[in-house]
């Protein structure tokens, strides 16, 4: 991989309640009942084959009755030799999401047996669930960007991405749902990088899994420590008393360098998840200083 991309650069929970509504980031919606937003929220993980072959794809889907606020990802056994693809849910703009797909691709030929996980953070039936989803240009330049936002009156419980024509050529090195520790998110921007030269064209595309509003809900973060290591993680926890709907990750002074090997929202078929572990690996060699920021969504439990 070439050092080029070395140079370039990428680039409170108040409501306030007036007349009835509350506004939330900016945006004006209805105000949400002080009760748990999200009641049978679990955590399924679905793994492929494990194997040696260029392309892995699997699905997780959610338990009969329950729907899909959110999604992760993790690749086993190929540290920084594999990039994900495709991170995508199903549903639609009048559709709720019940399944995730995740599809992955060796970024350089690689001998060993690997595998991917797919997570799909599922709830009981959420009022006003959809899923939307916006497509950047597609060209042959090096960058990509887009960003999907939830219809007005909506707020973001998670978030997809699927890059189009660039198998394994490509990483996503911003997956930013915006918002904060007192605004609801409501929008998810994905910027993507060629990992190395690539003449064809391609795009990005990015989903916002939105809902009516959740009683509590906001965005937290947590950023890793700035050095050249090859590795580096975090974790992104859900303040006391809310739990994941869904996340993010942000991978900051190495465009293109880096791949974001783990996206793992931490929880179980029988536990809520509240906290999401985000794990980047140096594709290869790279000698400058670059950090890792975990994003959690989160709701009142």
């Amino acid at each position: 991989m070439s050092a080029r991309a070395a140079t370039r650069q990428l680039r409170p929970r108040a409501f306030t309640l007036i007349l009835g509504v509350a506004v939330a980031a900016g945006v004006v919606v209805p105000a949400a009942p002080a009760s748990a937003a999200v009641p049978g929220l679990v955590r399924i993980a679905v793994t492929s084959a494990s194997n040696s072959t260029d392309f892995r794809s699997v699905t997780a889907t959610c338990p009969v009755g329950k729907v899909l606020t959110g999604t992760g990802y993790e690749l086993n056994g190929a540290t920084g030799e594999t990039v994900v693809d495709d991170l995508r849910p199903n549903g639609g703009p009048a559709t709720a999401p019940t399944a995730v797909t995740v599809g992955a691709y060796e970024a350089e030929a690689f001998a060993g047996n690997w595998s991917v996980t797919a997570f799909a953070i599922c709830a009981n039936p959420v009022a006003g669930l959809v899923r939307v989803s916006a497509t950047s240009t597609s060209d042959s330049t090096d960058f990509r960007s887009v960003t999907a936002t939830c219809p007005v009156g909506k707020a973001l419980t998670g978030t997809g991405y699927e890059l189009n024509g660039v198998t394994g050529e490509a990483v996503v090195d911003d997956f930013r749902p915006n918002g904060g520790v007192a605004a609801a998110p409501t929008s998810v921007l994905v910027g993507a990088y060629e990992a190395d030269a690539f003449a064809g064209n391609w795009s990005a595309t990015a989903y916002a899994i939105c809902a009516n509003p959740l009683a509590g809900l906001v965005r937290n973060s947590a950023v890793s420590a700035s050095n050249s290591n090859d590795f580096r993680s975090v974790v992104a926890t859900c303040p006391v008393g809310k739990v994941l709907t869904g996340a993010g990750y942000e991978l900051n002074g190495v465009t293109g360098e880096a791949v974001v090997d783990d996206f793992r929202p931490n929880g179980g078929p029988a536990a809520a998840p509240a906290s999401v572990t985000s794990g980047a690996y140096e594709e290869d060699a790279f000698a400058g200083n670059w950090t890792n920021t975990a994003y959690a969504i989160c709701a009142t439990a």
